[in-house]
Parts: structure tokens; C-alpha cells; sequence
């Protein structure tokens, strides 16, 4: 798992980021070209491929086999949910690279060197919650640590910067498969955490930051100026615990120890393919590397 949650962070998904390692071995062992190279990257691209296989079929078989609940219905546990999604409040999150609203957000930003590589300078995806809607009812979807497959993606240059952006944006139709849990809404609200979240968050954008509570205009938030900020992030944040608590009871998704947690926003149908691809591909890989281990056996053998 831990792995796993490493290439999210990365903002590679769990088999492009296993493709990627395939390709980096066999081409270390094209280039070096002695067997025991050749031996070892083929045996570790057959264990990867191995390990591909398995994941993409269970989560073929979390998608397929798991009967979609709908929210007002829904029993506690492990759940499939497909509805539309979004933000928690009237306040939407917004991506830091590119400033568009989203629900969720991941990004890398690579910095171009002097000898003509691309290197990491910055990543980081959002761990805001924000709503589900089926029709039938509501929940908050929790993004921390789930595997999030998502169709927007975005690419570009700016100078000797190269950004790319993942989202998952209002109204899109969203596949959750995760843990549900109903909760009162007054219990486990925690004023002065979610008051430093909102700050933190406001933060990151510093330039609406200066154009919210700049007053002077001297470039710089003062006390003043900050304690003002202060006093609307606490004003919002109390206003989203009076709606919250206005409400009967609160549900959630969010992760469960050794259980997959998936939120997509492609159709059910179209990430079961998906996943099916993968697995046909990676089962491939599997007996490409074997056989040619077995040729490098023999070959060494004669």
C-alpha cells in the first residue's frame, strides 16, 4: 500500500507507474546487453507484470462485482457509489497551477536543467472533501488516501517550466468504491483544525490572499490585515458547521484498511474495460518475460 500511495503522490496511477518501471528495466538491459543483466531485469519485469495482473483484476472485480447502493439506502461498509459530484460548500477548491475550480486537484511542476533534463520541484494533490449526489441523497467523499482515476488532465509549458495537472472538476459523474459510514453531524467537528485547514489552504494562493485582505497594498498581509482573514475563515467555517448540523445525520466514504478505495469519474463500464486492458497487457508481459528467461536458460546452457 505504501507503494501505491507513493506513486499517487508522484501523480503517476499504480499501472502506469509499473509500466514505467518495466520499460526503465528492459531498456537498462537493452543497453548494457550481458545476460545476468538481462536475467534480472526480466525476472523483476515478470514479477511486476505478475503483480499488475492481479491488481487490475481486482479492481475489474471490485467494479463488476460490487452492486451500486444508492446513498438514502445505503448499508454500512464497503459500498459502490456513482453520482454526481460537488463542493462541499459555496466556496469551490481551486487547483494552485492552474487557479481552475475543482473538487480535487493533483499537479507536478518539473523545472528544465542546464543539461537539458526535466527535474521535480513541486507536487502535491488536495485533500479537501467535497459532496457526492445520487439522487437520493448526499455524502462527503474523503480523497485521502484514495486511488483517484480521473479523464482531466492537463499539460503545458511555460518558459523552462513544464506543469501537469490532474482534476476531478463540478457536475462530473463520479464512481466511488470505498467504506460508508453515517455519522451525526455535530459529532467530531473540530473548529480549530478545520479553521487552520481553510488557512493553509488560502495560503497556497497567495496572490488571492493579497487581493482578498491586501487592504494597504503594500504587497505584505499585516496583523491586521491577517487577523481579518482570520475573522472570515472563522466566519466560514462556522457557517459550514451550522449547515452541517442542520442536517439529521452526515454519511461519508473514505478508505478502509486492506480494502480498495476508488473514485473515478469515467462510467463503471468503460474502468472495468479499462482494468480488463490492463490485465490482458500485463498477462503479456508475464509470459514475454518468462519466455525469455527461458531462452536466456538455454541459451546459456549450450
Amino acid at each position: 500500500m505504501a507503494w501505491q500511495l507513493t506513486l499517487g503522490r508522484l501523480g503517476v496511477s499504480l499501472h502506469a507507474g509499473l509500466a514505467m518501471v518495466q520499460l526503465i528495466l528492459l531498456m537498462l538491459a537493452l543497453k548494457v546487453g550481458r545476460r545476468e543483466v538481462w536475467l534480472g531485469a526480466l525476472a523483476a519485469i515478470a514479477v511486476l507484470a505478475l503483480l499488475a495482473w492481479v491488481a487490475a483484476l481486482r479492481r475489474r472485480r471490485a467494479i463488476t462485482g460490487t452492486a451500486t447502493s444508492r446513498i438514502a439506502s445505503a448499508a454500512q461498509g464497503y459500498v459502490e457509489l456513482h453520482g454526481v459530484g460537488r463542493p462541499l460548500d459555496i466556496n469551490p477548491l481551486h487547483s494552485p497551477v492552474s487557479g481552475a475550480a475543482c473538487l480535487w486537484y493533483r499537479y507536478q511542476v518539473e523545472r528544465r536543467t542546464g543539461d537539458n533534463k526535466w527535474e521535480v520541484v513541486e507536487q502535491d494533490q488536495s485533500h479537501t472533501s467535497f459532496v457526492l449526489d445520487d439522487g437520493s441523497g448526499t455524502c462527503l467523499v474523503d480523497p485521502e488516501g484514495a486511488e483517484i482515476v480521473t479523464r482531466h488532465c492537463r499539460r503545458w509549458n511555460d518558459g523552462s517550466y513544464r506543469y501537469v495537472e490532474w482534476t476531478l472538476q463540478q457536475q462530473d459523474r463520479i464512481l466511488v468504491l470505498g467504506n460508508f459510514l453515517t455519522r451525526h453531524p455535530g459529532q467530531g467537528l473540530d473548529a480549530g483544525a478545520d479553521l487552520r485547514d481553510l488557512l493553509a489552504e488560502w495560503k497556497q494562493d497567495q496572490a488571492g490572499l493579497l487581493r482578498r485582505f491586501d487592504l494597504d497594498r503594500d504587497g505584505q498581509i499585516n496583523a491586521r490585515e491577517w487577523e481579518l482573514a482570520r475573522r472570515l475563515a472563522r466566519g466560514h467555517i462556522e457557517q459550514r458547521h451550522r449547515e452541517l448540523r442542520q442536517h439529521p445525520e452526515l454519511h461519508l466514504v473514505q478508505g478502509a484498511a486492506a480494502s480498495l478505495y476508488l473514485i473515478s469519474n469515467h462510467e463503471p463500464e468503460q474502468l472495468a474495460r479499462r482494468y480488463l486492458g490492463w490485465a490482458v497487457l500485463q498477462l503479456g508481459a508475464f509470459l514475454g518475460a518468462v519466455a525469455s528467461l527461458a531462452w536466456w536458460s538455454q541459451r546459456a546452457l549450450a
